[in-house]
């Protein structure tokens, strides 16, 4: 009799280091999961794996649901229970792996070679809260309240527009260059490896305080009448979002519920200016459109002078038509024009 394996102890979420904008994208996301996940660009090793497990330890009693890449449409939103209907009974629903993440963290690693077919449905609960399942002859629907996590490596390819706006907030990544930072993570990662358990009851505490905040957030959120947008917000957001030329309204619904869940995180009053500045950047990151950021910083160039052959001489070499010579005359010879070579009386055809 074979017994299973241990599930490897989570690196603690609090000890994470030197990735400020994928810890508060990933307290947000878990503070108001319908703000659609989190795609975490960046290159290999930058702990995105970490980061979305540790996410899952904070929230209580929330199961970490991994989409592996060969998954099936079925085996995600779920399909006909095959051994009830082989027996004779009636049709029953047999949950996938969105059913089974609900109320935790449905991870998603290389999501971008994932087919497309997945990634809408996968997008449409993350977003809706709901999985709705029209197949094989069952109409069901059920709960799927989840935190997504997806990962995505750009030099591996990238998602279509459509699929990177149905994410909610996006943070990319870079390879530390700083050698004291990354000393400090290195010797954090060795220290638990050599004793996870010291190591975490090193950070027990500072855990702790960030579930107890997790749970006071979220239901901050849950209460409508909580957090209110004012009108400084709305304008706040609508200035951003049309600098960025994004296109729809997503983004500004987002950006609104991004920052209400880090002011209701943070404990405070209200929804401030200096909050909707501090999200705005993971909800635009990914739908910013590329003529806004040229826009936003033009080149600056001086346009090429109009050759004048007057001028020529005064021209400096540093001028920006550097090179430019004046136009010679040239001097047009006559052709001698050129004569047939069949004459029009023995070119014509004789008579009969």
């Amino acid at each position: 009799m074979t017994t299973a394996a241990p599930m490897p102890v989570p690196f603690p979420f609090a000890a994470i280091a030197g990735q400020p904008q994928l810890r508060q994208a990933l307290l947000l996301a878990a503070v108001d999961p319908a703000l659609g996940g989190v795609l975490i660009e960046g290159p290999r090793g930058t702990a995105k794996t970490t980061a979305a497990r540790a996410l899952a330890e904070l929230l209580p009693g929330a199961p970490f649901v991994t989409l592996p890449l060969g998954a099936s449409l079925e085996s995600l939103v779920g399909t006909l229970d095959l051994g009830q209907a082989l027996a004779g009974h009636e049709l029953k629903f047999a949950p996938g792996l969105l059913a089974r993440a609900h109320g935790g963290v449905l991870y998603v690693d290389e999501i971008n070679l994932l087919p497309d077919a997945l990634i809408d449905s996968l997008l449409d609960a993350a977003a809706s809260g709901v999985n709705v399942v029209e197949r094989d002859g069952i109409s069901h629907r059920h709960a799927a309240r989840f935190v997504l996590v997806g990962t995505m490596n750009p030099e591996e390819g990238t998602l279509r527009p459509q699929l990177l706006d149905r994410f909610g907030l996006c943070v990319r990544l870079r390879n530390l260059q700083d050698a004291a930072e990354r000393q400090a993570i290195v010797r954090a990662r060795l220290a638990f490896d050599a004793d996870p358990q010291g190591f975490r009851a090193a950070h027990a505490d500072e855990e702790a305080a960030l579930a107890a905040a997790l749970v006071r957030a979220r239901s901050l959120v849950a209460d409508a009448t909580a957090l209110s947008y004012g009108d400084a917000v709305h304008e706040a957001v609508g200035a951003l979002c049309i600098a960025a030329g994004v296109d729809g309204l997503r983004a500004d619904l987002v950006m609104l519920r991004s920052a209400r869940a880090l002011a209701a995180w943070e404990g405070a009053a209200s929804i401030t200016d200096d909050h909707v500045q501090r999200v705005a950047e993971a909800v635009l990151l990914h739908r910013r459109h590329p003529m806004a950021e040229a826009a936003a910083d033009p080149p600056v160039a001086s346009p090429a002078p109009r050759h004048n052959p007057s001028d020529a001489p005064s021209r400096n070499a540093g001028d920006g038509d550097w090179g430019a010579m004046p136009p010679e005359p040239v001097g047009i010879e006559r052709v001698k024009p050129l004569r047939p070579l069949i004459s029009a009386q023995q070119a014509a055809p004789k008579k009969a």
